[in-house]
């Protein structure tokens, strides 16, 4: 079975995205550029983890994440990325409200699932074959997968910035055991890796 792998950019504080996301603002009142600074100014160090990002066998994300329409799909959105995503894979986005499928340039297929995230992931793992399965963001989606029980590792990069508010990583989670897999620090975020422990693995310390 693929393994599952949460991805994210996070402040110290932990906040991987702002409130009142608008076109313009993807990250809402986060400043632009406060949480992937590291990616896009500084990718010459960064190369080996902006590939990890991308190499799963398909991804998962809240609506949220894929563009700021809300309600009904009233306009003809197709992600923040143009017209070749990043992804080149599936890509199963969470949403109240049917969509047909949106297939881009690059390998690259929208597909919308309505009936929760247990039916995304099943849905994911049988479209990534043996190659893990990335939920990509944002915060509340990966939230409700790590309070399921349904991440088996954690994958953050950790920029140098307090935001103060906004939607926090772990916000409802409850606690959960962490075992640190990796750690590398570059000039303007820290890379860490974690395996999370079932609630009752006594096999290894938590971090």
């Amino acid at each position: 079975m693929s393994s599952v792998v949460a991805t994210m950019s996070i402040s110290l504080d932990g906040i991987g995205s702002g409130h009142h996301q608008t076109e313009e603002r993807p990250f809402g009142d986060v400043p632009e550029g406060a949480l992937h600074r590291w990616m896009f100014e500084t990718p010459e160090e960064n190369h080996a983890e902006i590939d990890a990002i991308v190499a799963a066998g398909a991804f998962i994300m809240g609506r949220n994440m894929f563009g700021p329409v809300r309600g009904e799909w009233d306009r003809d959105w197709r992600g923040w990325w143009g017209p070749n995503p990043p992804y080149h894979r599936p890509v199963f986005v969470l949403t109240h409200f049917a969509h047909e499928p949106l297939v881009m340039e690059g390998g690259t297929t929208f597909h919308f699932v309505t009936d929760g995230i247990h039916a995304a992931l099943e849905r994911a793992r049988d479209a990534a074959g043996d190659l893990p399965v990335h939920i990509a963001g944002g915060p509340t989606t990966t939230n409700a997968y790590l309070a399921e029980g349904l991440v088996d590792e954690l994958a953050l990069q950790i920029s140098p910035s307090i935001l103060g508010d906004g939607l926090r990583l772990f916000d409802g989670v409850g606690p959960l055991r962490l075992q640190q897999i990796s750690g590398r620090s570059a000039s303007l975020v820290t890379h860490v890796r974690y395996r999370v422990l079932p609630a009752d693995d006594a096999t290894a310390p938590a971090s």
